[in-house]
C-alpha cells in the first residue's frame, strides 16, 4: 500500500522500522578505515555518529497500531514512510534523492548489475571510492537490475506498486522505451509522482541532445559571465546538475503536499537548462532590452565595486565587498585611511566605481600593501566591512565556524567510516533541543547490496 504524506505520522509503527541503539559520541580513529584528513589531525576533530536508520518495509502497513510509533522510530523524520525508486546516475538525480533520504525517505537506487552507476568510477579519492558518489548516495539501498530483461522489469513494476515517487535521469527517451514514462504509468499508478530530470526537458528541439554540466553552463550563458575578459571559465563544481537536483527535490516535496490534497500523483519535468537559466536571472535582467552584458571579471563582482580579492603586503589577498555609500565612506576612512577618497568624483557612486575599477583597484592595493592578511582583516572588521578568507579545501575542513557549530558527523562506506557534513538546517546529533530536525545518515551502498533484502520483501526468489 502506498503511503501518503497525510497519514505517515499516524502509521509510523507500521513502517517496518527496527528499534535502534542510541548514537554514541565518537572520535575519528584509523581503525574505522578512515585516512584521517588534516582537519582530524590538527583540531582533534570529534563527532557523534548518527544511529543507522532502518528503512520502510515494502509490505502493507494496514492494521498498524500508532501506539508503538515512539518505540519503533526513535527520531521521526518528515519523509518517514515515503518510498522513492530512482533510476539514476551521475549527479542531478542522485543529489535530489539523497536529500529525500536525509529527510527520512526510503530511496531504492536502481543500478546496472556489476558496474552500477558510472559515477562510482569518477575518481578514487575517498579511500578508493569516488568523491561524487560518496557525497550523493548515502542512506540509499542499491538494487541491481537489468532493465532490458523482462524479469527485472517485472521486479521494477512490483516496486512501483508500492512506491510514492519515481525519479529518473536516463538518456532522453529511455524510460518511454521501457514503458516507464508518466503517461504510461499514471493509469496503473494514479498516485505515483514521476520526476524526469534531463538536460533540456522532455520536448522541444533540444530534447534529444546530450547534455553534460559544462555544456549546459555554456548554453545557459554562465560562461559569458565567468572567467576574465580574455578567457571564460566554468564554475568549479557541477552547478547545473546541482541546480537541477535542488529543483527536483523541492518539486517532489511540493508534489507530495499536493497529493495530500488531491490523492493524485504529478508529472515533474526538470531540465538542467531551465534550472541554470533561473539562476542566471540577474545577468538576464541586467541585459534587459538589449543592454550590454556584464563583463567577466574573474573573482570580482561584475556590477558592484569594490567587491572581490585584493592583494596585501605579505603576498596574500583578502576578499571584501562594499554594498552601499555608507560602507564606502567608512572603508576609505578606516581601512584606506583616506577619507577624502570617498568624495572623489570618479568614485562617487557604485556605477562610477565600476566604470573606474582599474584605477580604484590600484589605489586600494597600494593602501593594503602596508598590511598583512590578518592585519587587513582586522581593519576590515573594525570598519564593519564584509570580508572573507580565500580558503583552500584544507581550510574548509578546518573551518572554525563549522567546528564550533558541530556540523561534522560520519557515514559508513564499504571502506570504513568517512566524515560527512550535516545537511544545512538539520540539528547536530548531540543538540539537546527537542525540536530540531535529525537527518538520516546511513551507509553508502555497494552495487546490488540490497538485492536479496528487497526481493524477499517482494516475495521473489532470486
Amino acid at each position: 500500500m502506498r503511503t501518503t504524506v497525510g497519514n505517515v505520522l499516524h502509521r509510523a509503527n507500521g513502517l517496518g522500522l527496527r528499534a535502534q541503539k542510541p548514537s554514541r559520541p565518537c572520535r575519528l580513529r584509523p581503525q574505522h578505515g578512515l585516512r584521517l584528513p588534516a582537519y582530524a589531525k590538527t583540531v582533534g576533530f570529534q563527532c557523534r555518529r548518527h544511529a543507522s536508520s532502518s528503512t520502510t518495509n515494502l509490505k502493507s502497513t494496514q492494521g498498524s497500531s500508532p501506539g508503538n510509533a515512539a518505540a519503533t522510530a526513535p527520531s521521526p523524520r518528515p519523509l518517514d514512510g515515503i518510498t522513492v525508486v530512482s533510476i539514476e546516475q551521475a549527479i542531478a538525480a542522485p543529489f535530489c534523492t539523497r536529500q529525500l533520504a536525509d529527510q527520512g525517505a526510503r530511496v531504492i537506487k536502481i543500478e546496472r548489475p556489476g558496474v552500477g552507476d558510472f559515477a562510482r568510477d569518477y575518481d578514487t579519492r575517498v579511500d578508493g571510492l569516488a568523491s561524487h558518489f560518496v557525497w550523493t548516495n548515502r542512506s540509499k539501498e542499491s538494487l541491481a537490475l537489468d532493465l532490458k530483461a523482462a524479469k527485472d522489469r517485472d521486479i521494477l513494476n512490483k516496486l512501483l506498486d508500492r512506491a510514492d515517487v519515481l525519479v529518473q535521469n536516463l538518456a532522453p527517451g529511455a524510460t518511454a522505451r521501457l514503458g516507464l514514462s508518466y503517461d504510461q504509468l499514471k493509469d496503473a499508478h494514479p498516485s505515483l509522482i514521476v520526476c524526469d530530470i534531463s538536460g533540456y526537458g522532455q520536448d522541444g528541439p533540444y530534447s534529444q541532445k546530450k547534455a553534460y554540466d559544462l555544456l549546459v553552463q555554456a548554453e545557459a550563458g554562465m560562461l559569458s559571465v565567468t572567467g576574465t575578459k580574455t578567457e571564460p571559465a566554468k564554475v568549479g563544481i557541477s552547478i547545473a546538475d546541482i541546480a537541477a537536483g535542488m529543483y527536483a527535490y523541492s518539486n517532489i516535496l511540493a508534489a507530495l503536499l499536493l497529493r495530500q490534497k488531491t490523492g493524485r500523483g504529478s508529472r515533474l519535468d526538470i531540465s538542467l537548462l531551465e534550472s541554470m537559466v533561473e539562476w542566471m536571472s540577474f545577468p538576464l535582467y541586467y541585459t534587459y532590452k538589449g543592454a550590454p552584458g556584464p563583463t567577466p571579471t574573474g573573482a570580482s563582482h561584475a556590477a558592484i565595486y569594490p567587491y572581490g580579492p585584493f592583494d596585501t603586503g605579505d603576498g596574500g589577498s583578502v576578499m571584501l565587498g562594499i554594498q552601499n555609500e555608507r560602507e564606502w565612506a567608512k572603508f576609505c576612512a578606516v581601512v584606506l585611511q583616506d577619507p577624502g577618497l570617498a568624495l572623489d568624483p570618479r568614485f562617487a557612486n557604485n556605477s562610477l566605481r565600476v566604470q573606474h575599477r582599474d584605477e580604484l583597484r590600484r589605489l586600494i592595493c597600494a593602501a593594503l600593501a602596508q598590511y598583512s592578511v590578518p592585519e587587513a582583516v582586522a581593519k576590515l572588521d573594525e570598519a564593519s566591512i564584509a570580508n572573507a578568507a580565500v580558503n583552500t579545501m584544507d581550510g574548509v575542513w578546518n573551518h572554525p565556524q563549522l567546528r564550533a557549530r558541530r556540523r561534522w558527523t560520519e557515514v559508513e562506506t564499504s571502506k570504513g567510516f568517512v566524515p560527512a557534513l550535516l545537511p544545512p538546517g538539520f540539528a547536530p546529533v548531540d543538540d539537546a533541543h527537542p525540536d530540531g530536525l535529525r537527518p538520516r545518515m546511513d551507509k553508502v551502498p555497494d552495487v546490488g547490496e540490497h538485492n536479496q533484502k528487497i526481493l524477499k520483501e517482494l516475495g521473489i526468489d532470486e
